[in-house]
């Protein structure tokens, strides 16, 4: 029986990585094992759309090499994040007549509703990348799950649609397959991030997934179970590091260390220090309330802000979104199962393991969100697997 591989590709605006899992059985259990990893720093991006497209690829190449030489095989295919400020969300409502003589709703009757409400949003230089139903109704009356089957002349469907700009979706696809790497599908990045961080009784309860990177942060908001929206900022933890190396006027790469901690019994001002980061980050959960509040969700999510990627890794982070955005709040986590060589060790690498996890349990001829919603409880079956 032939090996089921999957991998992951996370091109960040700071750095692309790569991830290569395998699936498993052990002890009648089936379950995904990292085998390998790549990562190297990236370049031509700038904002997580493309600005150079040969340094892009350049930089892919570095990642796939390492991939490739720590896991022992070689990589055709691999599934990819996008993320940047070219991906955003937009809800939309649509409603069609029942189309069945016996007024049972069908598959037919959700397109139809999907497509109604499709057809409400602009999409001017823009892609759905993901489709995902938030809620449906029958003749006005709330619909407890999908409404196939039951009866009645009115369905409505509410839907939240993740687009992402084409053109950058195009330069992406090119600077991918320069490297001869076969696209399997493109996923956005906090969709991928959340398969392996947030647990189910987090999305049901309701919670928003922040994930600060380098250039931009990205959010993506669940409750009962599935995505409500998603928002992408301008803005990230380089702006912290800038901030530092103004007011403390040291150069950025000491700027950086001192900022995650790498540098201690300097002669800078650790009060001055604090008030500088915490300036920021105010600023960045001010964004990210300001979106909370436009969607009818601020302080009102029991599971509170899971916080992700490289800028989550600052020490007062968790207290300071406690107090801001008044949410429970805590640093993301994530269980690998991993070789000795993949080196994999927190929840920066969540965006590539996500999509591993996505590779190993969809079928090949599946598309977009459907092949996560298809598989979820699959995955989640998988995840109870994986040993702490």
């Amino acid at each position: 029986m032939s090996k089921k591989i999957a991998v992951g590709i996370d091109i960040g605006t700071h750095q692309i990585k790569v991830v290569v899992s395998e699936l498993l059985k052990e002890k009648n259990k089936t379950i995904p094992r990292v085998i390998g990893r790549g990562l190297s720093e990236s370049k031509g991006l700038r904002f997580g759309y493309i600005v150079n497209q040969n340094d892009v690829t350049k930089s892919l190449e570095i990642a796939l090499n390492q991939a490739e030489r720590s896991a022992g095989v070689k990589i055709k295919k691999a599934d990819v994040s996008i993320g940047g400020i070219g991906l955003e969300s937009v809800v939309a409502e649509g409603s069609a007549i029942g189309s069945k003589g016996n007024f049972e709703m069908s598959e037919l009757d959700i397109q139809k509703v999907q497509e109604v409400a499709e057809n409400n949003i602009e999409l001017l230089n823009k892609k759905i990348i993901h489709t995902i139903p938030i809620q449906f109704k029958i003749d006005g009356q709330k619909v407890l799950g999908r409404p196939i089957g039951i009866k009645g002349k009115k369905l409505e469907g509410k839907f939240l649609f993740i687009t992402y700009l084409k053109q950058h979706l195009e330069d992406l696809a090119q600077a991918i397959e320069k490297t001869g790497i076969e696209i399997g599908e493109f996923v956005a990045a906090p969709i991928a991030s959340s398969i392996v961080t947030l647990t189910k009784a987090q999305k049901i309860a309701g919670c928003v997934l922040a994930n600060l990177g380098a250039e931009t942060v990205s959010i993506i908001v669940y409750e009962n179970g599935d995505p409500i929206s998603l928002e992408t900022f301008p803005i990230g933890s380089t702006n912290i590091t800038n901030d530092i190396a103004l007011g403390l006027k040291i150069p950025l790469e000491e700027a950086e260390k001192i900022k995650i901690g790498m540098v201690s019994g300097t002669s800078y001002s650790k009060k001055k220090l604090e008030e500088i980061i915490s300036a920021r980050l105010e600023d960045i959960f001010e964004l990210i309330d300001n979106h909370l509040k436009k969607i009818g969700r601020n302080g009102l999510l029991p599971a509170g802000i899971i916080l992700t990627g490289g800028g989550s890794g600052i020490t007062t982070i968790e207290d300071l979104a406690r107090a801001y955005l008044a949410l429970p709040s805590k640093i993301a986590t994530i269980n690998f199962i991993s070789n000795a060589n993949s080196k994999i060790k927190d929840s920066t690498w969540s965006v590539a393991y996500g999509l591993c996890i996505l590779g190993l349990t969809k079928k090949e001829d599946s598309k977009g969100i459907e092949t996560f919603k298809r598989f979820k409880n699959k995955i989640l079956n998988l995840l109870k697997q994986l040993s702490v």
